[in-house]
């Protein structure tokens, strides 16, 4: 998995970047999909965001988060990825998206 971690309006320190990959390596336990993700740091006055689009075979994962204190949204961040990764990887072992044969009619 390979992650990109830009700030915007912020420099990314090192303490950031690793809190960054730790909160993203939690995600990664459910699955092995995954193949690129981007992270976007950002301040906006008095709150810090962060945002993060993950690559998936077929389909592109995002969720932002907005909060005080930036580590404080990084958390909110995994959270919400982290109920995403889990709800995708749901669908696919369980075959949604497989063609589904038609019910005959009474």
């Amino acid at each position: 998995m390979q992650v990109q971690i830009t700030g915007h309006h912020l420099t990314v320190t090192e303490a950031i970047r690793n809190y960054v990959e730790q909160k993203l390596a939690r995600i990664w336990r459910h699955s092995g999909y995954g193949r690129e993700a981007n992270v976007v740091l950002s301040v906006e006055k008095l709150e810090q965001k962060a945002e993060v689009t993950v690559h998936f075979q077929g389909k592109d994962l995002h969720a932002e988060s907005k909060h005080s204190d930036l580590y404080a949204a990084i958390d909110l961040l995994a959270d919400k990825l982290d109920r995403q990764v889990v709800r995708y990887k749901e669908q696919h072992q369980s075959g949604v998206h497989q063609s589904q044969p038609l019910a005959t009619e009474k």
